[in-house]
């Protein structure tokens, strides 16, 4: 495992067969990946899931709590008795989740609001990496109109215009027409009163979610995201069409120079802080034709749709990993991982990311393909249940078809195998996830 300090041991409880049981806090296919994950867990003995989807309440628990009432989850948990609390969304992090249930003597895989404003402030992240020296784009913070057109002078286009604000992977305007640009950035000071002009960083993306605590880190298989909505790369930004792992741009070589450049001195940040980082730390890359990597942002938990690739590629205890982060025991941990390839493929409600048209039925013709090297299933998002049993789409990512194989062409085939079997109307999809690497 790659883990950096030496540290002394916490006490933390034992788990023997089915006997935890575990909280997960999201609605979306991240959370649906988690608990699928978690419920496999020979340590496991419940999972419950707030709000859920249609998909977790199969093999979980639902209950009806909105993610931003913090009192409410907090409640729950101590109700429950849950051993861990496990949450998806940035939005609970940065509002202080982790530290309430802290405060409450549960155990949480996320890291407190001070650590969650890596993502919930870009400005607080882009400074953090300049003084640490993480390789990583220029940048521009923009108070007033009369600064906008020297700042788009300084970096060549395209241009990237950032609100400092969570924006479900949204926020985000790349462009090379400056009147656009200068647009974007406009609007941007009318409605948060600053705006940031990011240096635009050319290359290949891929992704590396790290389980970090005070006492190590270590990195789960790369992924790449298809964040565009059309084929090729083209259209809006959305929260991502599809993923895969493990992505071939991340080499040994590039591997080594992230652990090296990007996450060690992170994380040697972040463990020397009064309040110990335990979580998940999504970093966002950007390789160049030489093989550098570049930081293009830092997430403070697990991504979506990275998570569907790469939690069924850990083949070790999932509850295990996720428990000894959340305690600061990461590095007794050593988890391991398949030699499969993973790749997930979105389907989305008609008029999105603009305006997703909700509460049309689904069906869904086939479900689980299971193979002794892998298999594919279905990894509900946008979905909840109406009259009882009547499936209908909830959000603009509605389903996520997943498929595990020997080989990404396998893997393409199985997923969209099942995309084939699924009827939504107004539904779209990219046929070309996965397109870089094939």
């Amino acid at each position: 495992m790659d883990c950096g300090i030496t540290y002394v041991p916490p006490l933390f409880r034992i788990f023997t067969m089915e006997e935890a049981t575990v909280l997960v806090v999201g609605g979306g296919g991240r959370e649906h990946a988690l608990t699928m994950g978690l419920i496999a867990s020979p340590s496991v003995g419940e999972v419950h899931v707030a709000p859920g989807n249609a998909g977790t309440s199969h093999v979980a628990t639902n209950h009806p709590i909105s993610v931003g009432d913090i009192d409410a989850i907090v409640g729950l948990a101590l109700s429950l008795g849950c051993d861990l609390v496990v949450v998806g969304p940035e939005g609970p992090l940065v509002d202080g989740l982790a530290d309430q249930l802290s405060y409450a003597g549960v155990p949480c895989f996320g890291p407190h609001s001070e650590g969650a404003n890596l993502e919930g402030s870009k400005l607080y992240a882009k400074k953090t990496m300049q003084n640490l020296g993480i390789p990583t784009g220029g940048i521009h913070l923009i108070n007033s109109v009369s600064q906008i057109d020297s700042a788009l002078d300084d970096f060549s286009p395209p241009w990237v215009v950032k609100r400092d604000v969570l924006a479900g992977g949204k926020g985000v305007v790349v462009t090379s027409q400056r009147d656009e640009a200068y647009s974007a950035l406009s609007e941007g000071l009318t409605i948060d009163g600053f705006v940031l002009l990011e240096e635009f960083l050319s290359g290949e993306e891929a992704s590396m979610l790290v389980m970090l605590d005070e006492s190590g880190w270590v990195a789960l298989p790369a992924s790449q995201d298809h964040k565009r909505v059309g084929e090729g790369d083209t259209g809006p930004n959305t929260g991502g069409m599809g993923a895969y792992a493990p992505a071939p741009i991340v080499t040994k070589q590039v591997r080594d120079k992230v652990y090296s450049r990007i996450i060690k001195p992170m994380h040697d940040w972040l463990s020397s802080q009064e309040k110990p980082y335990r979580g998940c730390l999504y970093v966002g890359l950007m390789i160049d034709e030489s093989g550098d990597p570049y930081v293009v942002e830092y997430n403070v938990r697990f991504g979506d749709p990275e998570t569907q690739v790469t939690v069924p590629l850990i083949s070790s205890d999932l509850f295990e990993l996720l428990y000894s982060v959340a305690t600061g025991d990461l590095a007794s941990h050593n988890p391991t991982f398949t030699s499969a390839h993973a790749m997930t493929v979105v389907l989305a409600s008609e008029g999105y990311p603009e305006t997703p048209r909700k509460g049309l039925p689904i069906k869904i013709e086939t479900g689980l393909i299971a193979h002794d090297d892998g298999g594919a299933f279905i990894h509900h998002a946008g979905t909840k249940y109406v009259e009882g049993e009547k499936l209908v789409s909830s959000g603009g990512r509605v389903l996520a078809c997943t498929g595990i194989a020997p080989s990404l062409v396998e893997a393409r085939e199985l997923a969209y195998s099942l995309m084939d079997g699924i009827i939504l109307e107004g539904s779209h999809y990219r046929t070309d996830i996965g397109f870089r690497a094939l």
